[in-house]
């Protein structure tokens, strides 16, 4: 009998105790295709005797139906749980399998290989500490080895294992397995991969899974699982300065003031002096309190609640952090960006940001570069597909405190969301703030928006036309603005061909050249609703993501959406300019309506119908709305 069952009889809860205290370990393994990932994990699983009775019969029928090792067990489809793996042999979505050893507890993904699931990859390599990297020992280190690697330097995995599998189809060579070592070790260390430890291995045979193998005699390192065991991963979180993203502010009563989150870097006492970011306010711990009482001492990888010695405004997505050792504060950076979004990354368009515990609206520029996952190669591009990664410029709407992702992966790291279907469509990874960010800051003037407001007797609003070409927002926009001028109200027409002629004039018609298009038309509108003026801008704006946008960089008490409806073939059949026309010879390329889309408002403040109504008529309705919200009289 092992230990553990001789406790498992004897002191069940000692046990129990014993296996709750056990470290954790979370690893991937990733490889080229067909290069043993997942008979792997099956055969750590049918050693660790986690393989139940019904799942090793259910095996055995597997096997013989749609196994790959002849008379003998497919470990692989302990793993390859979709049937489009087990048709394909290959593996398509991340497997999350959890075993456990006299010594540790273990958290392993099986990452796919194909380039075609990168996102899938960065997926399970994000929260890993160690990475098993495969390779065929009859081919050697492939291009999507290389692959893999760079990707697991880019996500901050400083452990790996070179795990040279299918040795027993080479004859157990010392000559194949020394001459992989030697090619990968020269690329690993391009990349930044130090800690690499190389192990000759047969997955399906089980040579050095968790026993030394007679078969190779010349090997005197370690096996898989005992390094498994023994990799030391814990130390750079402890050794790393204290921080703990606010996750909530738990206030039971009136009595009990405190901050909870994960602890996810460092160590931190009762008496530490730690800083709120982004406010930069100071305190002391006083308690560090827990559903089993007060702690002495919390450390990475606790949750936990903290109280401070004063009084301090604190929210979630605040950062507490060591007063010696403080994270940066910034609101623009360079970082690497993988792309997960099955449609292509627009430049300028915004995102919601998740960094840490804070969500925060942010926009990516034109990418600096693009870089070839297979060769390393960094070439130009204005945009990013899915599974490409490049090197972009972000802006944050607001100030937030962050780690470089080199020294502290949690800080550093942060998920793009798209803000209409709340999918994640990008990941990144913080190198550095820029410059410009700690050198520009806004200057405050004595004539405030107020003092405008008072001089032009009514109050500054953006009327936002939308609607497709032919709908009639220009002559609306025209009346309207006559009507507005001769009741005394100060105005200016932005419109979407004038803009064009002079501040947009670089700009064509595709995605993302319109989603900069109405960026800049934004930011005007917002600095003459500033003046006090009230601004009618009339643009096609076909995305629902850059109006909304632009409703919250003005400010929803001074924007008024009004969605000029007019059917596609009412529109068609004007077409004053002889628009439609040429889109539809294919003259005219990226046309709303025709091959782009129009994405219509969901809630508007006004709808007009110009099938029923004059321009006249739609004037006076929007003078009636701005009545209605008091920006005239």
């Amino acid at each position: 009998m092992t230990h553990s069952t001789d406790l498992i009889a004897d002191d069940i809860e000692q046990y129990l105790e014993r296996h709750a205290n056990k470290t954790m370990l979370r690893f991937i393994t990733c490889g080229s295709v067909d290069d043993g990932k997942s008979t792997l994990i099956g055969r750590l699983l049918y050693e660790s005797k986690l393989v139940f009775e019904d799942q090793l019969t259910a095996l055995e029928t597997d096997s013989r139906k749609v196994g790959t090792q002849g008379e003998g067990l497919d470990f692989a489809l302990l793993v390859d749980g979709l049937a489009a793996e087990r048709e394909q042999g290959i593996t398509i979505d991340v497997a999350y399998r959890y075993f456990s050893t006299e010594q540790r507890k273990f958290v392993v993904a099986d990452t796919p290989g194909h380039e075609q699931y990168t996102r899938n990859m960065v997926t399970g390599a994000s929260t890993a500490d160690l990475a098993v990297i495969l390779v065929d020992a009859r081919k050697g280190v492939l291009t999507q080895t290389r692959r893999h690697s760079f990707l697991v330097s880019l996500l901050g995995i400083r452990h790996v294992v070179l795990a040279v599998n299918k040795l027993d189809l080479v004859d157990y060579s010392q000559e194949v397995f020394d001459q992989i070592v030697a090619d990968y070790s020269g690329f690993a260390k391009e990349i930044g991969l130090d800690d690499v430890v190389a192990i000759p291995m047969s997955a399906y045979v089980g040579d050095n899974l968790t026993e030394r193998s007679a078969n190779t005699p010349w090997y005197d390192g370690p096996t898989l699982i005992g390094h498994l065991e023994s990799v030391q991963i814990d130390d750079e979180l402890l050794t790393s300065p204290f921080r703990m993203p606010v996750q909530w502010v738990n206030r039971p009563d009136l009595d009990f003031r405190g901050f909870s989150g994960q602890i996810v870097s460092g160590v931190v006492r009762p008496g530490d002096r730690v800083r709120v970011l982004p406010s930069g306010r100071e305190s002391s711990v006083s308690r560090i309190v827990t559903m089993d009482g007060d702690l002495a001492e919390a450390i990475a990888g606790q949750s936990v609640t903290i109280t401070l010695a004063d009084e301090i405004d604190i929210s979630r997505g605040d950062v507490l952090a060591i007063a010696d050792d403080l994270p940066d504060v910034a609101d623009q950076f360079e970082a690497h960006v993988v792309w997960m979004g099955e449609e292509e990354m627009l430049p300028e368009r915004p995102y919601l940001c998740q960094i840490g515990t804070m969500t925060v609206q942010a926009r990516i520029t034109k990418p600096k570069h693009k870089v070839n996952v297979n060769t390393l190669e960094k070439t130009a591009t204005n945009t990013l597909a899915l599974n490409e990664i490049g090197v972009c410029n972000l802006s944050f709407d607001r100030p937030v405190p962050f780690d470089p992702y080199a020294a502290n992966r949690d800080t550093g790291g942060f998920i793009l969301i798209d803000r209409l279907t709340n999918s994640t469509v990008g990941a990144g990874m913080i190198a550095h703030s820029l410059r410009r960010s700690d050198n520009i800051h806004w200057q405050v003037v004595d004539v405030d928006e107020r003092a405008r407001e008072a001089l032009n007797g009514h109050r500054p609003q953006v009327l936002w036309l939308t609607g497709l070409s032919g709908s009639g927002k220009s002559t609306i926009a025209n009346h309207l603005e006559r009507r507005l001028h001769a009741l005394g109200a100060h105005t200016y027409l932005l419109d979407g061909d004038n803009i064009r002629h002079g501040l947009n004039r670089d700009l064509g018609f595709t995605e993302a050249d319109r989603v900069e298009n109405i960026r800049r038309v934004t930011e005007v509108a917002r600095l003459m609703a500033d003046a006090g003026l009230v601004v009618i801008a009339s643009f096609i704006s076909p995305f629902r993501a850059e109006r909304e946008a632009a409703r919250e960089l003005v400010g929803a008490d001074q924007f008024c959406e009004v969605f000029v409806d007019t059917p596609i073939d009412v529109a068609e059949g004007r077409d004053p300019k002889g628009l439609y026309k040429k889109a539809r010879r294919g003259e005219l390329a990226n046309f709303t309506g025709i091959d782009s889309p129009y994405e219509p408002p969901l809630a508007p403040e006004l709808r007009i119908d110009t099938t029923s109504v004059s321009p006249e008529q739609a004037s006076d309705q929007i003078v009636g709305l701005l009545r209605a919200r008091g920006v005239i009289s």
